[in-house]
């Protein structure tokens, strides 16, 4: 696979631990500072009269609390949606999800792609398309919060990489492994 030493490998997951550290890192100080709200809460209110601004006044199990009560009789929302809506109670931008998991691929496309592991690549990928369409569908952000979150995730990945080049090495792919590659994908 990669032909790095033990210490590039440590520093190797270092960095892209931290990456996705920092990523969440930075979701959570925006979404302190833009508070904007989810599409359910805002379907909740138009439905159930819940003032927004005042559904995230309350503390955290206030809100869920509030949830909980507000669908116990809504008829047109399933059970376990009901429950995710109650346990996801805070903001919206930009969508952790969809910075984790675009964080995720992009990482696979910057480092597994070239070196031909087309199935894991694209297992990555289309998890990562489903856990932000997921988002979508399930009332939990708008399209903006998941272009924002990847554009984040563009930028860290990005900057991994140039840290991962200076720290660790080249991450071109050198002749042995370049035969490796030839060999695994000829069989």
């Amino acid at each position: 696979m990669f032909t790095l030493s033990d210490q590039s490998n440590d520093n190797l997951f270092i960095i892209l631990m931290a990456t996705v550290l920092v990523g969440q890192t930075i979701k959570s100080t925006i979404k302190g500072w833009v508070q904007e709200p989810r599409p359910f809460v805002l379907w909740l209110e138009s439905e159930h009269g819940v003032d927004a601004q005042a559904f995230y006044a309350l503390k955290r199990a206030e809100r869920s609390n509030l949830v909980t009560e507000q669908l116990q009789h809504e008829t047109r929302i399933p059970q376990w949606l009901k429950s995710h809506w109650a346990f996801e109670t805070g903001f919206a931008f930009p969508s952790g999800h969809t910075m984790f998991a675009a964080t995720w691929a992009l990482l696979a496309f910057g480092l597994l792609l070239p070196r031909r592991h087309y199935v894991s690549t694209t297992l990555i990928t289309v998890w990562a398309i489903g856990v932000m369409g997921s988002r979508l569908v399930l009332g939990m952000h708008w399209p903006v919060d998941l272009i924002v979150a990847s554009l984040i995730s563009w930028a860290l990945v990005t900057l991994s990489c140039v840290l991962v080049q200076r720290w660790c090495g080249s991450l071109g792919i050198s002749v042995p492994e370049s035969q490796e590659i030839r060999a695994r994908t000829e069989e």
